[in-house]
């Protein structure tokens, strides 16, 4: 019926001398919906102050804008589309947090075409504040261990990063939703006992930034030396049966850098074993007959030969082979550039790289593959690449 009446009416244009033509075709007969674009306001996207946008339509038509469901704008005519229709939304005058902003376009048609758009936004006009979490003097580390920073912020931010001693860290939430971030800041074996500052720079979502610089101690600690032996048969035998060394420095600095940027661990970690003796402290000064004189950045720990070793916190497996110094090998990735690395390993559990581990399930068995002189498990953790002091995860909640 309505078809039949639109054919009339064109009829009777037609009959009319062609007094009408193309557009007037058009405005009986097009029945598509205009396209509108809306520049300035991205989904999701958070600003402060006037917000200046601009609607923009295929079609001339009307304009309708509302703000929360209340009218910001009403019918405003929009005569050339390549301009559109330009506006501001002060959010001075409305409150932080989510709101929506819904457009409407209606063509001059004569079924008067429309097309609407709606995009939520969050407004932040609150000024941005950080500040430490713990005292100045809290602020100590021996050489070898890790630094933790924290500090609280007053709302959300996009992000935050550390610099100490001429390197940038990122800064995480401590849980999700939290508003105290942290970093951890490994600190070698060699860094000189000194005072040294730090200084953190955070962003928020709009724009906004703050800075919080501060004051740290790195603490000399007594390393003690030690002698080993091992014999020439033993190194030629795992270098028959492992990769090079040089090709685990490679992979340890690719999978650093590929770690997860968040925290997949909760609270201290754990002994990847029960611990009867410490055969070598971290940082021990070692001299051995192939690789001369070199600080051992880890723990050597022993328990009964071929006894399990397990995970000291949660993470993903992100390698599990052979290396002729380290011989059977497992390296755990907690997050953060956060790893933990477990050598000389008899055998290995029923793991694959790219598993997820809980804390405490098995990863192998002590052994004494690699360059071992006997049944011993080293455990060594990175952070940002560089080794420090595993048992002080185990003490401290980092």
């Amino acid at each position: 019926m309505l078809f039949r009446l639109r054919y009339l009416v064109f009829c009777a244009v037609l009959a009319l001398g062609g007094l009408f033509g193309w557009r007037s075709y058009q405005y009986f007969f097009d029945a598509t919906k205009p396209l509108i674009e809306l520049k300035g306001l991205a989904a999701h996207g958070v600003y402060a102050g006037d917000m200046p946008c601009t609607i923009l339509s295929s079609k001339r038509g009307e304009v309708s804008i509302w703000l929360d469901d209340q009218p910001l704008v009403s019918q405003f005519k929009i005569t050339n589309s390549e301009d559109g229709y330009p506006f501001t939304i002060p959010t001075q005058t409305i409150a932080n947090g989510t709101h929506t902003l819904r457009a409407r376009v209606i063509d001059k048609r004569f079924h008067k075409n429309s097309t609407q758009l709606e995009r939520e936004f969050q407004v932040d006009n609150v000024p941005l504040y950080a500040s430490l979490v713990k005292a100045d003097a809290d602020h100590k580390v021996f050489q070898g261990r890790t630094l933790h920073v924290q500090f609280q912020v007053n709302k959300a931010i996009k992000d935050a990063s550390i610099t100490v001693l001429s390197q940038a860290y990122d800064c995480f939430p401590e849980g999700k939703q939290s508003l105290i971030y942290e970093a951890f800041i490994p600190i070698s074996c060699e860094e000189s006992p000194n005072e040294y500052l730090f200084s953190i720079d955070v962003k928020d979502k709009v724009g906004n930034s703050t800075h919080v610089d501060n004051k740290f101690q790195v603490v000399p600690y007594p390393f003690k030396k030690q002698t080993l032996q091992i014999s020439a048969e033993k190194i030629k035998e795992e270098q028959e049966l492992g990769r090079d060394s040089k090709e685990f420095g490679e992979l340890i600095e690719k999978l650093t850098a590929a770690s997860p940027k968040e925290k997949l661990w909760k609270g201290v970690f754990t002994t990847p074993i029960e611990i009867q003796r410490v055969t070598t402290e971290f940082g021990t000064v070692r001299t051995t007959q192939h690789k001369g004189r070199y600080a051992h950045k880890a723990l050597d720990i022993i328990n009964s030969p071929k006894s399990v070793v397990w995970t000291t916190q949660d993470g993903v497996v992100v390698l599990k082979d052979r290396f002729a110094f380290s011989g059977n090998t497992v390296v755990i990735d907690h997050g953060m550039g956060v790893l933990s690395l477990f050598f000389h390993l008899d055998n290995f559990a029923d793991i694959k790289e790219g598993e997820k581990l809980a804390k405490g399930e098995p990863i192998g068995t002590i052994g004494k593959t690699g360059y071992a002189d006997g049944y011993h498990l080293h455990w060594e953790m990175r952070v940002d690449n560089i080794a420090v002091d595993p048992m002080q995860w185990t003490k401290t909640i980092l």
